[in-house]
Order: structure tokens, then sequence, then C-alpha cells
């Protein structure tokens, strides 16, 4: 199936479970069909897809398995979106790993695959949907950086190195695409109750909630929310900005 579609479509990578699957469903609610990226997980984004479909009766959601670290794995989610729907009006660059450990121990291998996976593949993806946003003459970028890239975690050289890369390539090209109509912003979630932070010990989460001024972890739909706000014409004099959804985290 081919053409444009008559609702607004989104780019969610990610979108198999936590945060990225709670975007997709909160932009399903919002009128837009989706291309729903995972790199592993067919089952989880299945299900995800069941869900958008749930919450809005005839939205076309397509599940994309792809690795978001290559070229050519960026290429077939580009090509899935205009395949099935003839543009992209939102790009969210949601997907991302974690390889923790000491830079003076951490490997080359542990460096790179984090970049590749959270940096790289939000510029392929962004550099091949701009084309198409620019002949659009609108567009939303949304890339999710972290409070880590903000203010460094140790253990996390490469991961914040890569969230913090997010937040420079997010201001770069928001002053680059503001003339086509196009904004870029990035969401710099703190601790929020994923897979991720499931496998944290007791203690640390106690030490956690006591630098969070609300005093509770974050849930996916927190920033699910901030994400289809910037996704919206409410945000239309919204650009380059890092909104921080972390309940007031001190680091």
């Amino acid at each position: 199936m081919s053409g444009n579609t008559s609702a607004p479509a989104a780019v969610v990578t990610g979108a198999s479970r936590g945060i990225g699957a709670a975007i997709a469903e909160k932009l399903a609610g919002q009128g837009y069909d989706l291309v729903i990226v995972y790199r592993a997980g067919k089952d989880a984004a299945e299900a995800v897809k069941a869900r958008c479909e749930e919450i809005r009766p005839g939205i076309r959601v397509v599940p994309v398995a792809a690795d978001v670290s290559t070229e050519a794995g960026c290429q077939s989610i580009f090509d899935a979106a205009k395949e099935n729907f003839g543009r992209v009006d939102v790009l969210v660059n949601n997907a991302g790993q974690t390889k923790d450990g000491l830079a003076m121990r951490m490997s080359l291998e542990q460096f790179s695959g984090v970049m590749d996976t959270n940096l790289t593949s939000a510029f392929l993806l962004s550099k091949l949907c701009l084309a198409l946003m620019s002949r659009q003459r609108k567009g939303r970028i949304i890339n999710m950086s972290s409070v880590a890239g903000i203010y460094g975690n140790a253990g996390q050289a490469n991961y914040s190195a890569s969230k913090a890369g997010l937040i420079g390539l997010t201001k770069s090209l928001a002053k680059e695409m503001g003339s086509r109509n196009i904004t870029v912003n990035a969401v710099a979630p703190g601790f929020i109750d994923t897979d991720m932070t499931a496998s944290l010990s007791d203690d640390l989460k106690k030490a956690a909630m006591g630098r969070i001024p609300l005093g509770r972890l974050g849930s996916p739909s927190d920033v699910a929310s901030v994400v289809a706000f910037l996704a919206s014409d409410d945000a239309s004099y919204v650009t380059g900005q890092v909104i921080e959804v972390s309940g007031g985290l001190v680091l």
C-alpha cells in the first residue's frame, strides 16, 4: 500500500516497550498513523500495534524491524514510512541502549556501540526525514536525550556522551531547519519506571528518590505527554529546546 494518507504520520524508534511504546500510544490517540520501530521483540511490537488500534480504530500502524545504528536500517525505516504514508510529520528518535562501565575499562566497542545506536541513528534518520519534511514545509523532530547528557553520570561515559551529542544535534538542526517550518527539540528524562530502572537495586532506587523533589519515579506516560506536546501545533514556536522530565532531579 502506498501514497498519501489523510492522517499525519509519525515514526517512533525503540517503540516496542517502555517510553517508546508510551509515545506511540499517545501519538495514536492524537490522530497519527505510525511506523513503530524495534530491533528485537516482534511480539512486543505487535502488542503495541494492537493497543494503538484499540485507542484509535482505523489507525494504520506499520511495525518495522531494523537496526537503527546502520544506514541500511535507517533507510528501511524511512522507506516504510514513505511507501505506506507518503509523508513523515513527526520523527521521534527514541532508540537507545546502555553498555555501562568505568571509562578506564571501557572498550571501543562499548563506546562506539552506544554512540551508533543512540546518536548516529538520530542523525541518519533525521537526515532522511528532513528532506521530506522540507518539501512538506512542516515537520517535528524530537530527540530522546537524558539528564545524563546534561549532568553526566559515573560509569556511563558512552551513554552520557551520546545523550549530550543529541542535544548538540538538536540545537544545530533547529537552527538549520527553522526557515522550513521544522522544529527540533529534545526531551531529557530522569529516573523513569521502565525495564532499565527495574534492574536497579533497592538501595540505588532509594538514593534516587532522595534526589527527586517530587518523590517518585516518572512514568513512561509522563515523558510521552511532553513528546505529544512538542509534536503538536501548540508547540509551533518551540524549537532548539531541551525539556527535562525528571521530577526536579538534582544530580
